[in-house]
């Protein structure tokens, strides 16, 4: 090669090297590459495959890496299987959780299990804003409106009264009517204040459809292939005698009535319940009641203790199994589990609670949007199990004793 065939060789080469300098450079300073090599908030969580309270960080970790996914990086680091990440990272026991900023500097080290709320606290407290969760299913709006005539419908759960069992309470507002006596016991656990309110009740006679004052009249006690007592109220005792020979059960007094539907209660906010209805809730040894899914999460609040709960899919009656430790959810059978907070709105459009027959646990979102379609009139949003949980724990012992109590009855 001449002399300049060799020059122009290499002022191609410069170009080409130039060139793609050039390019590079531009590859480097485009959008979608800043978007991408954007330093983002990240926790590491140091444990151990085999490690029990490792275990229960897992499904925390994994739901967090899916929700804040392009807003927060979650690492797990295995030290068993790494042991020189526990020297490189300094840790003292496993799990431990490490935060930084996007900066890469470190914010805090918790040690232990952690629950997905507590997590989220943490960021906020150093400023690190992630954005909101991914938005939820919810209805806020009623797809009918409830047409149900006055006098039809209980009070207390909600549900169309059978006119046979209707009990009837008397008001300065006016009558309320309960599908009965077990409603009227919920209704009167839940009252603030209770005194003279007996005076004011009246039960239906099954076989007449007369109104009885309740001291008056005679019980039938009986019971449902499911377990749950059925009552119901007569004149007197040989009319009862006389339905007993078909149905069968026992004779009681309004007295006895009383003390059976009063002897079981929620652990959380101390209504009336069936064990038939209500989810089962262990607390440090203990066995009680939730009257409902989110009054059996108020357990570890009231109590203070590690809970556990098993509490049947509204839909389906598959059973949902929450453990708590340290005031957050540590074990979520099955994983996909989600909660229905039943919501109304009132006329300045402030949203409260619908009362604790319309809360339940779903094993996924599917079953919740399918009881959701069979309930047109139900309205309230779907969440996850550990916020309503950690609802229940921000409240103060005054909320606690305030919970799902109620002034005064009034017709609905």
């Amino acid at each position: 090669m001449n002399k300049i065939g060799k020059t122009l060789a290499v002022a191609g080469l410069v170009f080409i090297v130039g060139l793609g300098t050039v390019v590079a450079k531009q590859k480097e300073s485009s959008p979608e590459q800043a978007i991408t090599s954007k330093r983002l908030p990240r926790l590491v969580d140091l444990g151990a495959d085999k490690c029990i309270p490792c275990k229960m960080m897992a499904p925390i970790l994994k739901e967090l890496k899916s929700t804040y996914a392009g807003r927060m990086e979650v690492e797990f680091i295995d030290v068993w299987k790494n042991r020189d990440k526990a020297k490189e990272y300094r840790i003292r026991m496993i799990p431990t959780q490490i935060f930084y900023d996007s900066a890469g500097k470190e914010l805090v080290r918790h040690e232990g299990f952690i629950g997905r709320e507590d997590i989220l606290a943490k960021w906020k407290q150093f400023g690190v804003n992630l954005g909101g969760d991914t938005p939820k299913f919810s209805r806020l709006d009623p797809l009918a409106p409830d047409t149900r005539p006055g006098g039809t419908v209980c009070y207390m759960c909600d549900t169309d009264i059978n006119l046979k069992t209707r009990v009837t309470l008397k008001t300065d507002k006016g009558n309320v009517y309960l599908c009965g006596p077990h409603c009227y016991f919920i209704t009167y656990s839940s009252l603030l204040e209770r005194q003279g309110i007996e005076e004011k009740i009246s039960v239906t006679d099954w076989s007449t459809g007369r109104l009885l004052a309740q001291g008056s009249a005679a019980y039938l006690y009986g019971m449902e292939e499911s377990g749950r007592p059925t009552i119901k109220a007569f004149a007197d005792k040989q009319a009862a005698l006389q339905e007993r020979r078909i149905a069968g059960g026992n004779i009681l007094s309004w007295e006895a009535i009383r003390a059976k539907e009063l002897g079981t209660r929620c652990g959380f906010c101390d209504r009336a319940v069936y064990p038939e209805d209500a989810a089962s809730v262990k607390a440090n040894g203990l066995h009680t009641w939730g009257c409902c899914a989110m009054c059996a999460l108020g357990v570890a609040a009231r109590t203070k203790e590690d809970i556990e709960v098993f509490q049947k899919d509204a839909l389906t009656g598959r059973m949902v199994h929450v453990k708590t430790t340290n005031g957050s959810i540590s074990l979520l059978e099955p994983e996909t589990a989600v909660a229905w907070s039943g919501k109304r709105k009132l006329p300045d459009g402030k949203l409260v609670s619908a009362g604790c027959f319309k809360q339940a646990f779903f094993v996924n979102e599917e079953n919740l949007k399918k009881w959701v379609e069979q309930h047109p009139t139900a309205t309230g949003m779907m969440i996850p199990i550990d916020k309503a949980l950690a609802a229940k724990m921000k409240l103060s012992p005054k909320q606690i004793s305030k919970a799902c109590k109620i002034g005064e009855c009034a017709p609905r």
